[in-house]
């Protein structure tokens, strides 16, 4: 059985993938080599991958979970959501500006920064949690909804996936709380930035569409 977190980045995916090796799965990290293969077109390396582990988070996961659900009948899918649209928004944002322009967030979203477009950014997010809850509507052991900040946790997940409750308490991963900019890390994406604002709006459908 395979396990895929299909919640967009900043809604509790890092959480998601420190209970899950706790739960004994082969957790797979995070590629970004593997999205941007992905978006031109290569999907030669995608099976081996998923081979290689039992349960995986983040990009390039979320776009997928059509294919994912057709090459692997079994497996199970976990949608992560923050409480509302305004607070992963802020979460994004937050995050973009510590971390600065990344290509993968262009090739996601079309814009290196969430703060060139907000509204794009949430109608993204909104779109892609509604058309997940729509593609598995009326397969509850397919898919499971869990929001961390309201009150989700080992029992949903446990129960999800047939497993003894966990007691320890949940490793809330990637808190943003005591955080500071990283201003060298920012400072080394300067030209990635430049570079990505020659890139058109990415099309990634055009790719994916083929899997």
């Amino acid at each position: 059985m395979k396990i895929f977190g299909i919640g967009m980045m900043k809604t509790g995916t890092s959480t998601l993938g420190s209970c899950l090796p706790q739960l004994g799965y082969r957790h797979a990290p995070y590629t970004p080599k593997l999205l941007r293969q992905l978006m031109q077109g290569d999907t030669s390396q995608l099976a081996p991958y998923i081979a290689q582990y039992d349960s995986f988070d983040d990009h390039p996961w979320p776009l997928l979970y059509r294919w994912l659900d057709e090459q692997y009948p079994d497996s199970k899918f976990i949608l992560t959501v923050r409480k509302d649209s305004e607070t992963w928004f802020r979460s994004i944002n937050s995050h973009a500006q510590r971390r600065g322009p990344t290509i993968e967030r262009k090739l996601v979203y079309g814009y290196a920064m969430p703060s060139h477009n907000k509204a794009a950014h949430i109608a993204a997010y909104e779109n892609h949690n509604t058309a997940v809850q729509v593609y598995f509507a009326g397969r509850p052991d397919k898919l499971l909804v869990v929001c961390w900040e309201t009150g989700s946790g080992w029992r949903e997940l446990c129960e999800f996936l047939g497993h003894d409750l966990v007691t320890a308490p949940l490793p809330h991963a990637n808190s943003s709380q005591g955080r500071t900019t990283d201003y060298q890390r920012w400072a080394r994406n300067l030209g990635k930035y430049f570079l990505l604002h020659t890139l058109q709006k990415p099309r990634y459908s055009r790719h994916l569409d083929k899997l």
